[in-house]
């Protein structure tokens, strides 16, 4: 193309172009935090603590999903008011796993959901969450939820986040049966 064909074309579109452009970079872009949904987000009422009978065979699949991979972890189960029922400890599983177990079943019975949510928007930079006492933004702690209404959860621990939550739906799967 000849150039000065080509200086033609284009001195033209950037004039038209740069009100465009200018508007694009002094409209900041919608917070998320900013959004007001509908209905309150995670409003699962609580319902009467789940029995020891259950949280143990919640425990007892989860213990058994990580034997099958061979994982050593930890894993709680809370009551609906965040007190512990029972907790497993696996062979070789680290100590700290123990109180981070619970930590992360607590968090998921106080906010009313699974710890993943935390973990997602800390990733996407939403990091005030962490100011709020009892919060673990990791993957593990989840609601075990009966007839509509959370009655405990399960928070594992050892692993890496994803083998922890593999090993927590594993015991909401039994929970759920």
């Amino acid at each position: 193309m000849n150039p000065s064909l080509r200086s033609i074309l284009i001195v033209p579109a950037l004039v038209l172009l740069a009100p465009v452009v200018a508007q694009a970079q002094a409209t900041p872009a919608a917070n998320p935090l900013d959004v007001v949904p509908d209905k309150m987000p995670f409003d699962v009422p609580y319902g009467a603590p789940v029995t020891l009978d259950r949280a143990e065979a919640v425990l007892a699949a989860s213990v058994a999903e990580a034997k099958m991979k061979g994982w050593k972890l930890v894993c709680a189960v809370l009551d609906s008011g965040g007190n512990l029922v029972s907790v497993k400890r696996m062979d070789g599983a680290q100590l700290a796993s123990i109180d981070i177990a619970i930590h992360k079943a607590r968090t998921a019975v106080k906010f009313r959901r699974e710890t993943k949510v935390f973990e997602t928007n800390v990733q996407s930079g939403n990091v005030y969450q962490l100011t709020l006492d009892d919060v673990v933004a990791s993957r593990g702690g989840i609601p075990l939820v009966s007839d509509g209404k959370l009655v405990g959860a399960i928070g594992c621990s050892g692993g890496s986040g994803s083998q922890d939550e593999v090993v927590a739906k594993a015991g909401v799967a039994a929970f759920a049966k």
